[in-house]
């Protein structure tokens, strides 16, 4: 559903009074009155053709270009509502130069979004994706949000129409974003619509009826019947979707009913459309084939093009003669049966045709649709090897990731004994292969626990578990994991095969309050801060090889399940006495 900027019926009410009460009033102010009587009648469309028109006429005796622009607008919307695209089109081009002799950019953008919704209408993509273009370059120029997310939803709209749903929907949420900062109802009303047709389309109907429900409740309180009536015939057709004919029809039903009150061609065409469908689903062909006719008529008037003409009289002939042969088979001529088995043979050529088109169509997206998925599946991965998965999808949503306080995190650091000294003696390929070797298993120790690895700094190794809650599992975790990892080690010291690059290993550990969150734009980086990694740090230093060292607080949640050799207060640099602990098996 487009929009160019939303009417209120109300407003044109209570100005129409003014209007034809108010006698001495200036040209000027009778120019914005009339302006704002053509854009907000809504429910007589003659009514506001003739302020447009009158407006049109004062501003040319008035050499006025900016209201000269605004009339011809008013009058090209119009005519567009009652699908009369020929007037339209050269009223909007008339508007256009008016506006560029008026140095009116907002105005220019404008008549370029309203080109290019006609061009739409048409079924001419290619122009109305270059005129949406240039609206939006315009229009990003100004202040005006109102305007440019009118513009953004409506070309959202061509984007869906050309089934492109996914930058689709990137316009209707952007659109939907500015509507809201500036409190503008009716955009917001048309965005939360054309939102729920993208999930309509994509199958998400559960997502599709809230959202379009939410929007025909707003547009009613506006009386905007144009986008009800487009809106209706989506609901109609989820409930259809979900062999819910009943109700399929009556928001079917109410679709046409506004439609023909307003005179909304294009809406009495789709809403005739979809109750035909309801009515063959239903078993009830007169009824079916009364509003395929309807569309057909309707759908010509408005788009006007003799190819599809000769299709629809086609398929019109061969519903008829179907009928027929089937009230009264006997009494059916010749002539009336060959124009049946023509109409079949055509039918059915053109059914292949458009079922061959369609599965190139669907074999090639998916296609596309495996590589983009296998790109972001891919993407999505790395992302995880970097950051744990809530703040990844954090980054992902956001762009950035919010530092959090977490008050209970088991951190862990590990050592290996004389690793220095060793390292001098090493290539700088076997060295990175060496430590590869055991960090390797350590990372998959890491994922077998669910913690979280933080970072390496040599021979160093930190993890931390704890960030997402469950802080006692947490702590019990990384023991166990400690005791994977020494036992990893000193089977490595067994192995002949690895003989070569062996050592023993310090682990300490502590829980305490920590600060997490990353660090960097272009090379992103988990990390955490706080007192307790320092002191977890400490521990790692103070503890012996073979051995896990922890801290009061771990002990303190890990002690019911762990038996553990209390070493006394032994001073550490810097922090003072600090009670340590060994963990036993």
């Amino acid at each position: 559903m487009q929009i160019s900027l939303a009417q209120e019926q109300r407003i044109a009410d209570s100005l129409t009074k003014i209007y034809s009460t108010e006698a001495n009033i200036s040209n000027l102010e009778k120019m914005e009155l009339l302006r704002n009587l053509a854009f907000n009648e809504v429910t007589n469309i003659e009514l506001s053709i003739k302020y447009a028109n009158e407006l049109i006429a004062l501003a040319t005796k008035e050499n006025n270009y900016l209201y000269l622009h605004r009339g011809y607008f008013q009058k090209a919307n119009k005519y567009r509502y009652l699908s009369d695209l020929d007037i339209a089109l050269d009223a909007v081009f008339k508007s256009l130069d008016a506006a560029k002799k008026a140095s009116y950019i907002i105005g220019q953008g404008n008549c370029n979004v309203a080109i290019a919704d006609i061009y739409s209408s048409m079924g001419n993509s290619k122009n109305a994706e270059y005129y949406y273009a240039q609206s939006i370059e315009l229009l990003r120029k100004t202040d005006n949000t109102t305007a440019l997310a009118s513009a953004l939803l409506n070309a959202g709209d061509q984007y869906f129409k050309n089934k492109n749903y996914t930058i689709a929907l990137q316009n209707f949420n952007e659109a939907a974003i500015l509507f809201k900062k500036v409190e503008y109802t009716t955009g917001t009303a048309y965005s939360l619509g054309n939102i729920g047709m993208v999930y309509a389309e994509q199958g998400k109907d559960a997502l599709a009826k809230k959202y379009i429900g939410n929007a025909i409740e707003l547009l009613e309180e506006l009386e905007d019947y144009y986008a009800i009536s487009d809106y209706l015939t989506y609901m109609s057709d989820i409930y259809s979707n979900q062999n819910d004919y009943k109700t399929a029809l009556s928001y079917a039903k109410r679709s046409l009913e506004l439609a023909e009150e307003f005179g909304l061609k294009d809406q009495i065409n789709k809403s005739n459309l979809t109750l035909s469908d309801i009515y063959l689903k239903l078993g009830n062909a007169n009824e079916s084939l009364k509003h395929y006719k309807n569309h057909i008529i309707y759908r010509d008037s408005v788009t006007n093009i003799e190819s599809v003409q000769k299709i629809a009289d086609l398929r019109t002939d061969f519903e008829v003669s179907q009928k027929q042969t089937e009230i009264d088979l006997l009494d059916q001529r010749r002539k009336n049966q060959r124009i049946v088995t023509y109409a079949i043979g055509a039918a059915l050529f053109f059914i292949a045709l458009l079922a061959f088109l369609w599965y190139r169509r669907y074999l090639f997206i998916r296609k596309t649709k495996q590589i983009i998925e296998k790109e972001r599946d891919r993407s999505d991965s790395l992302l995880l090897n970097i950051l744990p998965e809530e703040t990844a999808i954090e980054l992902k949503l956001n762009g950035n990731v919010k530092a959090k306080k977490h008050d209970a995190v088991t951190v862990l650091f590990s050592d290996f004994k004389g690793f220095t000294s060793y390292s001098e003696k090493l290539s700088p390929e076997e060295l990175v292969k060496t430590v590869d070797f055991y960090f390797s298993k350590f990372d998959t120790i890491m994922e077998d626990y669910g913690l979280e690895k933080i970072k390496t700094i040599g021979d160093a190794y930190m993890c931390a578990g704890g960030l997402n809650g469950n802080e006692k599992e947490a702590a019990q975790n990384m023991i166990l994991a400690a005791k994977d990892i020494i036992d990893f080690v000193e089977k490595t010291k067994s192995n002949n095969a690895t003989q070569e690059f062996t050592f023993d290993i310090r682990i300490g550990i502590n829980t305490g309050p920590v600060v997490a969150g990353v660090v960097g734009s272009k090379k992103f980086a988990y990390d955490i801060w706080g007192d307790t990694v320092n002191i977890a740090s400490r521990m790692e230093s103070m503890s012996q090889p073979g051995k896990i060292n922890i801290s009061e607080g771990t002990h303190a949640l890990i002690s019911d399940q762990w038996t553990c050799e209390y070493r006394g207060e032994i001073e550490v640099k810097n922090r003072g006495y600090l009670k340590m602990y060994f963990v036993n098996d």
